[in-house]
C-alpha cells in the first residue's frame, strides 16, 4: 500500500460507460475515496459495493467523490452497476497497471488486493486500509471519513 503523504498515481482508465477517466478529473471536485476490489459479482465485492452505495448520499454530502477500480473490462462493469444499482463509476484496470502503481497488486501477481485509499483534492493519500477478507472494513473507513468531514 502507499504510504499516508505520498502523492497518489495519475491514472487514465475506462469507466464502465467506456469513456476514459483520470484521477486528475475525478480530483476536480474535491477529495475522493479510491477503492480496489477483486471482481464483479463475487459475493465479498458485491457486499462492498452495495455497503458504499448504502452510504453514497452521506458521501456526497461531505463533498468526498467515490470510485471503483477492478481488472473487469468496462462491459463486466456496467452491468454489475445496473445489477446492483450503484451511482458511482467503476473503472477498469484489466492489465492491472493501476493495482501495481497503487501497490495492491495481489500475491505473486494473481488478483487484486482490497483496498481503499481516501485522497485530497491535492492528490496526496490521505489515509489508507487494506483487508482482503473483512470487507466491513472498508465500510468503516468510509464512514470514519465521511465523519471526519463533517465535522469540519
Amino acid at each position: 500500500m502507499l504510504k499516508t503523504g505520498a502523492e497518489a498515481p495519475e491514472f487514465r482508465l475506462p469507466n464502465d460507460g467506456g469513456d476514459d477517466t483520470a484521477l486528475s478529473d475525478l480530483l476536480r471536485d474535491g477529495p475522493l475515496i479510491l477503492y480496489f476490489y477483486p471482481a464483479d459479482f463475487t459475493p465479498g465485492c458485491t457486499k462492498e459495493a452495495c455497503s458504499i452505495r448504502d452510504m453514497h448520499d452521506d458521501i456526497q454530502s461531505v463533498g468526498l467523490t467515490v470510485v471503483g477500480v477492478s481488472p473487469q473490462d468496462p462491459d463486466s462493469h456496467r452491468r454489475f452497476r445496473d445489477a446492483h444499482d450503484l451511482p458511482f463509476p467503476l473503472l477498469s484496470d484489466t492489465d492491472k497497471t493501476v493495482a501495481k502503481a497503487y501497490d495492491v497488486d495481489g500475491p505473486m501477481g494473481i488478483g487484486v488486493r482490497r483496498a481503499t485509499y481516501l485522497i485530497d483534492a491535492d492528490g496526496k493519500i490521505q489515509d489508507a486500509v487494506q483487508a482482503d477478507i473483512r470487507v466491513s472494513r472498508h465500510a468503516d473507513f468510509i464512514r470514519r471519513a465521511v465523519a471526519l468531514r463533517d465535522t469540519r
